[in-house]
């Protein structure tokens, strides 16, 4: 029997807000994770796990997967000595949900990524690089493509910027559009640091939906409940769509152009509710 959240699981991938990575050695913490609040739960493979770790992690991981466990999956980048012996291994498991490609820097990487897996596998892009960046609407387009991620840290070491919103907002910024021009969900954001309390993720998912993301990366299960508020509609908003669309039903005239892209925002409103059990709470 699944361990999983049953509302977590029920909920589509394409509207997770939060995604929590487990470290993959550590397979003691892997139902605790499972039982979260977390929207997707990632056993991670790669960032996690030192070299010489690699197999007996990726051995549990299998283990868990063909043992009633759910779950999505960070593997290791193509260019290293993993990547195939990950995906050999995750294509017969019965648990997986998908997996998440480290260091995605070229369309081609996610297709063949996915051309390794079971079909219909999805494939969660993580955009690590300055080349993963300006490449980011030709991955948003590959095959096998299903949501972009920002790894933000990766990133400021890769190009030296700081932690500034400013300073990581083109690349934010690229991530949103690409999604868009692939047709991909909403794009997701970076982790807060492990240690982050509550005021920092919350201030840092203002900025992550202030951009247009839509999910966020967490290295702790304590911070998923505060990533699912942030990137919730909030109460103003709920208040705001449920009083357009009563009035909208009541047969409230047209009365500008703005009209039917608020109704429709509205709509949208109401539906990420429903999706998230907001609307009658």
């Amino acid at each position: 029997m699944s361990l999983r959240n049953r509302r977590a699981a029920s909920l589509p991938a394409k509207l997770s807000r939060s995604w929590l990575l487990v470290n993959a050695s550590k397979p003691e913490t892997y139902a605790s994770a499972l039982a979260s609040e977390a929207d997707s739960v990632i056993f991670d493979m790669e960032a996690a796990v030192p070299d010489a770790q690699k197999a007996a992690a990726r051995d549990a991981v299998v283990e868990a997967l063909n043992s009633g466990m759910t779950a999505w999956v960070r593997v290791n980048g193509i260019e290293t000595d993993f990547w195939a012996d990950d995906l050999a291994a995750l294509s017969k498991t019965k648990g997986l949900r998908g997996v998440m490609l480290a260091m995605t820097e070229k369309p081609e990487q996610v297709t063949y990524t996915a051309m390794r897996l079971q079909a219909g596998t999805p494939v969660l892009a993580l955009i690590e690089s300055a080349i993963g960046i300006e490449n980011a609407t030709a991955i948003a387009s590959a095959p096998g493509t299903f949501r972009l991620a920002f790894g933000t840290n990766d990133f400021r070491k890769d190009t030296g910027v700081s932690e500034d919103p400013m300073a990581l907002a083109y690349a934010r910024g690229k991530l949103v559009v690409a999604s868009r021009v692939g047709q991909l969900p909403g794009a997701i954001d970076g982790p807060a640091a492990a240690a982050a309390a509550s005021p920092d993720v919350l201030a840092g998912c203002k900025v992550t939906a202030s951009m247009g993301m839509t999910g966020k990366l967490s290295l702790s299960t304590g911070q998923v409940e505060d990533i699912n508020q942030g990137l919730s509609p909030s109460t103003d908003e709920l208040s705001w769509a449920h009083e357009l669309l009563e009035a909208h039903a009541a047969g409230a005239a047209v009365g500008d152009g703005s009209y039917l892209p608020r109704l429709a925002r509205a709509q949208k409103i109401a539906d990420l509710a429903d999706s998230y059990g907001l609307w009658n709470a």
